[in-house]
């Protein structure tokens, strides 16, 4: 019987980082509070809420205590993940709230804590006088005191689960989760076909700027269309030197690359200084040099066409 009594609290017991997020949900609801509070005096003289921020943040914080923790049983952060306090101190397994008495002491023990260790700290800041010499030691050894009991706290709470602070812990205040959380099933269907598509994509992105399409292309256009016979003398660039053959226009500044072809000088150096591995996109020619030609075409020639 014991064991199936148990069973129930070790299923819905809260997972030590939901416990954590709770308390850092906490100080950033603090956190922006006091921003905006701020704002309101930002008009006013420099350093008017100096003087009594303590006493300010200490009152917004126990307004915030008032309508969470006292009224809800909860803090926001723990509302926000599906928690709420649990008296520990209760002998039956069923929910029992946290007392007034222990919500009360909760809020002397963060809020009047936080208040007293500001103002203890301003207080000492400000007098150099001897007799706040054994005051400052006797505070300063128990706020390390608290710390060091804080520390074991934290380490025991990595071990068992259980009170994430050691306020949690003294007055027995413990999480549990609001409603029992219902098992997941969770498809990674989805998840694969995004990893196999962004693994291919990244593959492709690596491989393209490898691959040399210009020279591909000149390899299989020279394959489907085989040249018929070789160019003999001066006839051949004659021939084929009616226009270029990267922009197909007249040939400006004529220049030839070891091949039949003929190139305006813009057209094949642009594209020689863009890639080393250069071929004629005709027949797939190697760019070894780029010269200019050196029998032009005849006159006659140029008015016939």
């Amino acid at each position: 019987m014991a064991s199936r009594e148990e069973t129930p609290e070790s299923t819905h017991r809260v997972l030590r980082i939901s416990q954590l997020d709770a308390l850092e949900l906490n100080k950033a609801l603090e956190q922006l509070v006091w921003s905006q509070f701020s704002q309101c005096f930002h008009g006013f003289k420099p350093g008017l809420l100096a003087c009594f921020e303590p006493e300010l943040k200490a009152f917004l914080w126990l307004f915030l205590w008032r309508f969470t923790l006292y009224s809800k049983n909860a803090t926001v952060g723990q509302s926000v993940l599906n928690i709420q306090y649990k008296n520990d101190f209760s002998p039956t397994l069923r929910y029992q709230p946290p007392s007034k008495n222990q919500k009360l002491w909760f809020a002397v023990c963060t809020i009047g804590g936080k208040w007293l260790e500001e103002r203890c700290y301003d207080l000492f800041r400000n007098r150099h006088l001897a007799s706040f010499g054994k005051a400052r030691q006797c505070v300063t050894f128990m706020v390390g005191l608290w710390k060091l009991g804080e520390l074991v706290n934290f380490l025991l709470f990595l071990q068992r689960g259980k009170f994430a602070t050691l306020t949690e812990r003294l007055l027995g205040m413990r999480s549990v989760f609001c409603k029992p959380q219902s098992v997941r099933e969770v498809g990674f269907e989805y998840m694969n076909r995004e990893l196999l598509w962004h693994g291919f994509a990244e593959f492709l992105i690596f491989l393209l700027p490898l691959i040399n399409i210009q020279k591909l292309k000149a390899k299989l256009s020279s394959w489907n269309i085989p040249l018929t016979g070789a160019p003999d003398g001066d006839s051949a660039p004659a021939t084929s030197g009616r226009q270029c053959a990267l922009c197909g226009e007249w040939p400006t500044m004529p220049h030839t690359i070891g091949c039949e072809h003929i190139f305006c000088y813009y057209c094949v150096k642009s594209s020689f200084l863009f890639d080393v591995y250069f071929t004629c996109p005709k027949c797939g020619t190697e760019v070894h040099s780029v010269q200019p030609l050196k029998s032009g075409l005849e006159v006659s020639e140029v008015n016939a066409l």
